[in-house]
């Protein structure tokens, strides 16, 4: 007996009996996990005796090649707050084979160090999915390259509580990292995995709350370029430029615009770039069509001047129609025959100067100010006043104030009506012009970064080698055409086209723009040069290495656009006041409206402080409409975001790059600053500034030396 259970035991151990010592296997429960499991759990059957020696090795290999962790990530949407994090881990850990598991609610994700051999993917994804949360599982390895940030040009915000709401509803979509949204630049960046949702849907979501959303860029195309089409365009050709194109190697994606006559190709550098597209597209036509870089400006430049087209057109018109309303209320009255002729009554109590001011003024409510109401509409609907609640709620209650007056002095014969219809067109017209101005102050800020653009050169000589690599001829292109891998022949005193290394010739290259040394640095064959930079003397040959948006020059004005988003604490602190500011307006604004009641009451008392031949109601309308619209937060959200977006493009048009708001506002503690190198304070030429004679000489020896020393 005791034999038996020895070697029963014995078999356990060492493999033998395998359906045994599964039936004696504990299933791992939480918190208890293995540590690591066993070979002979997963091994086949290894039998006894000597020959189970030999079979214990080979499950031992394969048992430890079986048993070895794995660390799986999943990206985990619903989450809201550390309860659901808990809740998620905890179902995670009571999986047998689970070693560990990190759950971060923030980025949406959660990580699991476990044990295939026990457990699988698919099983930890739907035991996420069990406790009310979806999952899926990312490859780490490549989820770096799914990890994308967008921008998003969004139309219609007019204060914080926009960007507070667009920011919010951005943050909560799956599949999202990281939302922030300027009010400045009017633009919102998304880091978002493009493996759980798209930029189609980013916009999508936000014009769900009520705004325009306009791509500037996915993040996933880097290398994009929009060409215009010019010749026969009939569908025939524009089948072919875009099955010819689809067929170049390299080539992503295509777009046709036919109104704008516009392709838009997206496609690797590695392979193809811009010239082989345009030349394609030549060959494969015939030349009926042909393709170069299309000119027009990027779709942030061109919607703001739309934007400022439209808000001058909207001021305009109403100056035309305001200017009437005014004169005839406030200048007229005091020219005795016009007083008169406005005066006259038109149908019992209801004046002419009355009818004419409603007529003029009712297209300037509802035509010209129906931006306001479209916005103050789709505020409520969000749940969130804005701005254009108040101007709405101000103006509508001037309007109608003064058509019910007016009505009732057409209806009577002895009320005297009192109008306010140029309060109304004023506000809307005033408003409108602060409008206009704000979005021209908008388009200023990033003047900078266009300048920075602006230091690349125009166009590039590209060398024409033969087969055996000899140079058999040069031409001039567009500096945008230039592919990986070109040869780029720079000239004394020109500027370096793009990012490359020389490959011949020595000369040396003014740097100052990026590094800010001002001494010329010296460049051989194999060193590398920047794009932008100056070309002192000598002839360099340089191949293209980084082009378009990877060259040094895109990503310093990628950093200042970022840090133009990001916020300073001082501005954070603005946002929290501007969210309860609206409401309070509101809530203030029918306090004073509510006083016309008391004011009534206390009229009726011969010690009343309003005066007798004061109407209260109308005291306190214009009081409410005053506190409403006056009230409006646009500075308070606009301020510091302009202030940040002015200084980081000032500065770096300057050679200085600034990260951020924060930064600006910690510089305010600066006493002291250390430069280490020549060409920050100094322009490394010494140059003489003052002369003094110490004894009599000639003049003209005297300035001999004094240049010669400089």
């Amino acid at each position: 007996m005791g034999a038996t259970t020895r070697g029963l035991l014995l078999s356990c151990f060492h493999g033998g009996g395998s359906e045994v010592s599964r039936l004696l296997a504990l299933r791992p429960r939480y918190p208890s996990m293995p540590r690591r499991p066993k070979g002979a759990a997963v091994a086949g059957d290894g039998g006894g005796g000597e020959g189970g020696g030999g079979d214990l090795e080979a499950a031992g290999g394969a048992g430890s090649e079986e048993g070895e962790e794995k660390v799986a990530v999943f990206s985990v949407s619903g989450m809201t707050c550390a309860a659901c994090a808990g809740s998620v881990e905890k179902a995670v850990k009571r999986l047998p084979g689970i070693l560990n598991a990190a759950v971060d609610v923030l980025g949406g994700r959660a990580q699991v160090v476990f044990y295939p051999v026990f457990v699988s993917e698919n099983i930890i994804t739907e035991a996420i999915e069990d406790v009310g949360f979806e999952a899926k599982l990312i490859d780490e390895e490549v989820m770096e390259k799914n990890i994308l940030l967008c921008r998003l040009h969004i139309k219609g915000m007019a204060c914080k509580y926009c960007t507070s709401t667009v920011q919010f509803v951005l943050q909560a979509s799956p599949g999202v990292q990281r939302a922030s949204v300027a009010l400045a630049t009017e633009e919102a960046e998304i880091r978002y995995d493009r493996r759980i949702v798209s930029a189609g849907q980013l916009i999508q979501v936000v014009e769900e709350t009520g705004f325009e959303a306009i791509l500037v860029t996915t993040g996933e195309d880097r290398s994009r370029i929009d060409l215009k089409m010019d010749g026969v365009l009939d569908e025939r050709s524009l089948m072919i430029v875009k099955s010819s194109v689809q067929a170049l190697p390299g080539v992503e994606n295509i777009k046709i615009d036919t109104k704008l006559h516009k392709v838009t190709i997206s496609y690797k550098p590695e392979q193809t770039g811009p010239r082989d597209l345009i030349e394609v597209i030549k060959s494969a036509t015939s030349g009926l069509v042909n393709a170069s870089i299309y000119l027009e400006a990027d779709g942030r430049d061109q919607h703001r001047y739309v934007e400022i087209k439209q808000y001058r057109q909207s001021f305009l018109w109403s100056l035309i129609f305001t200017i009437p309303v005014f004169l005839t209320s406030m200048v007229f009255m005091y020219i005795p025959w016009l007083k008169a002729g406005l005066e006259r009554k038109v149908f019992n109590m209801m004046s002419t100067g009355e009818l004419l001011r409603w007529i003029l003024s009712t297209p300037v409510q509802f035509v010209i100010g129906r931006k306001f109401y479209a916005g103050a509409y789709k505020a409520m609907c969000r749940g969130s006043p804005n701005m254009d609640v108040l101007i709405a709620l101000g103006t509508n209650t001037a309007y109608f104030y003064s058509v019910y007056s007016v009505l009732r002095a057409a209806t009577s014969a002895n009320y005297m009506s009192t109008d306010f219809f140029e309060t109304s067109s004023m506000l809307i017209s005033f408003i409108l012009l602060g409008k206009y101005l704000e979005i021209l102050a908008k388009g200023k800020t990033s003047e900078a970064i266009a300048k920075l653009m602006d230091l690349a050169p125009e166009t590039a000589i590209l060398l024409i080698h033969d087969h055996e690599g000899n140079v058999v001829g040069e031409k001039e292109i567009d500096s945008r055409l230039i592919q990986k891998n070109d040869v780029i022949k720079v000239v004394p005193g020109g500027k370096v086209a793009s990012d490359g290394f020389v490959i011949w010739g020595q000369s040396h290259v003014n740097e100052s723009m990026i590094t800010g040394e001002s001494r010329p640095v010296a460049k051989r064959k194999g060193d590398t040069v920047i794009g932008g930079t100056v070309n002192e003397n000598g002839v360099l040959h340089v191949r293209a290495t980084f082009v378009g948006s990877e060259s040094a020059l895109a990503q310093i004005v990628r950093l200042v656009e970022s840090a133009q988003m990001a916020k300073a604490p001082v501005q954070k602190f603005a946002d929290q006041i501007s969210r309860v500011f609206v409401p309070l307006v509101i809530l203030f604004s029918l306090l004073t409206w509510l006083a016309w009641f008391v004011a009534g009451r206390l009229h009726s008392y011969p010690n009343s402080w309003l005066p007798p031949s004061m109407d209260s109601f109308q005291l306190a309308l214009q009081f409410g409409i005053s506190v409403m619209v006056i009230a409006c937060p646009c500075a308070l959200g606009l301020a510091t975001p302009t202030a940040v977006m002015v200084a980081t493009g000032v500065g770096a048009s300057q050679g200085v790059l600034i990260k951020g708001g924060q930064a600006l506002e910690s510089a305010q503690k600066v006493d002291c600053i250390v430069f280490d190198k020549t060409g920050t304070l100094t322009i490394g030429k010494p140059v003489v500034v003052d002369t003094r004679l110490l004894k009599n000489t000639v003049l003209r020896e005297f300035y001999d030396y004094a240049a010669a020393a400089e």
